[in-house]
């Protein structure tokens, strides 16, 4: 039999990844008690199947390549990678999957972690049935915020299962390298893991169901990556579906819509990601389990005034660091409406508004080469109603860009809002192009007029320079 204890606090938060450890901080930063339910392991999916891992596969892979392209250095580079030692560097920077340091770090901050699978059994009340099954009711005088994020979504496909395809997690924890893999999908996940299994030794065959890679993105990003996979060895095939997917004596086989057979040892579908809201008991607040969660800019569900849903699960922006950034606004408003605060500043950029997801949303892309991206691109901007400019740079006429690699190719685009003069947008693609999305999200959330832009004097030779070739295009 199962005994059932109840501990009440101010704020219980579902979900132990880096957003619900965000709002844990900033509700005990605020003095306000605090509890944490986890089902895995503390630090979620991106310090162990996402963000760290991928990260830490990529880097030996694009470090390769930027060595590539330096005279004098490209020789001493031209051996293959040591596949055994870039995954062992791997599961370093997952803790190799072990969560004491990040327990140790809610510890630190006074949070109280409870292990098991929390779920809402009424409003402000989430039971958490633990790994022996004991249960243990916690009541949250002010807020609940559930912080559970996404799973991996696998389409339709009859007898899927049973060929035990990879997702984001396998694909990022893997111990060997597989000769062949199959990568469905052309987003994000789809491109980086591409680009490390192709390096680490794999023959891999990217099928993309659209006309190209990383189609959220300007058109020219995702031409840029596919350019790059194709010369690194790789096979990429747009405008292909995947039609029926089996295993056959341990060997992958995939039917496109075209009839082909294509066979592989390993296959990944990054073909997009759900909730992981089915099984946290929102039937029993009026909620529709498995649904994404809409908020408003403090992150609080639409009709309540308790429940809090931050990161992924709005599916305002699934990204890790728009998550961290909901968290501290929600973290922010939480504590103020328990503190009965004088009204929240939720207006534009207020202190308790997530603005920037709607106009700032910066992103990058870990491939070779980089694809880096804030705001809108140039189609959205149209669609937006937005008078626009598209002012486009190739980046090798850059000086620091020579000095970065010989050959080096890359481009650059700035959105320029015709009426207000600022910025609604700005893409960069190139090797290294990824150190620069900050200064562009500044421009862009920091909505400064082009003419200021134009004394923000970029050092010289360095790839930034390339914010004077781009205002100079747009100058004429």
């Amino acid at each position: 039999m199962t005994e059932t204890e109840s501990i009440a606090y101010d704020v219980v938060v579902l979900g132990a990844g880096p957003v619900g450890e965000n709002v844990a901080d900033r509700t005990r930063a605020a003095g306000l008690s605090t509890a944490v339910v986890e089902s895995e392991l503390v630090g979620g999916e991106c310090s162990y199947w996402a963000c760290m891992p991928s990260k830490a596969l990529l880097r030996p892979v694009i470090a390769r390549a930027d060595a590539r392209r330096v005279p004098g250095l490209r020789q001493a580079v031209q051996g293959p990678l040591d596949a055994a030692a870039v995954l062992a560097h791997r599961d370093e920077y997952t803790s190799h999957w072990h969560d004491g340091g990040q327990v140790q770090w809610l510890d630190g901050i006074g949070a109280d972690l409870h292990r098991g699978h929390g779920r809402l059994t009424g409003p402000r009340t989430v039971t958490v049935t633990g790994p022996d099954g004991e249960r243990t009711v916690l009541t949250a005088r002010h807020a609940v915020a559930v912080c559970t994020g996404t799973r991996a979504q696998l389409p339709p496909l009859p007898g899927l299962a049973d060929v035990e395809p990879w997702t984001s997690r396998e694909a990022t924890s893997s111990p060997e390298v597989p000769g062949r893999l199959i990568v469905v999908g052309g987003g994000v996940v789809a491109t980086e893991m591409a680009t490390v299994w192709q390096a680490l030794g794999s023959r891999v065959t990217v099928l993309v169901r659209g006309k190209g890679l990383l189609s959220r993105m300007e058109p020219f990003a995702g031409e840029l990556v596919a350019e790059a996979l194709v010369e690194a060895g790789a096979d990429v095939r747009t405008a292909t579906s995947v039609e029926s997917v089996t295993r056959e004596d341990g060997t992958v086989v995939v039917v496109t819509g075209s009839g082909e057979r294509i066979e592989a040892d390993e296959i990944l579908f990054a073909t997009g990601r759900a909730p992981r809201t089915d099984d946290i008991g929102l039937d029993t607040v009026g909620l529709e389990p498995g649904s994404w969660l809409p908020v408003d800019d403090s992150l609080q569900v639409d009709g309540t005034d308790w429940l809090y849903a931050v990161g992924d699960v709005n599916h305002r922006a699934l990204l890790t660091h728009q998550g961290k950034y909901q968290a501290r606004i929600a973290g922010a408003a939480i504590a103020a409406r328990a503190a009965g605060a004088p009204p929240l500043e939720t207006g534009p950029w207020g202190a308790h508004a997530a603005t920037a997801d709607h106009h700032a949303v910066p992103q990058v892309v870990f491939t070779d080469p980089e694809a880096g991206a804030v705001g809108l691109s140039l189609a959205e901007a149209e669609q937006a109603g937005h008078r626009v400019r598209a002012v486009d740079v190739d980046l090798a006429s850059v000086a620091g860009a020579g000095l970065y690699g010989d050959g080096y190719r890359g481009r650059a685009r700035m959105v320029v809002d015709l009426d207000e003069e600022i910025l609604r947008g700005v893409t960069f693609v190139g090797p290294g192009v990824g150190e620069l999305i900050h200064s562009a999200t500044v421009a862009v959330a920091g909505q400064v007029p082009v003419a200021r832009l134009w004394h923000a004097v970029p050092s010289y030779p360095t790839i930034s320079e390339v914010w004077l070739r781009l205002l100079e295009a747009y100058r004429g």
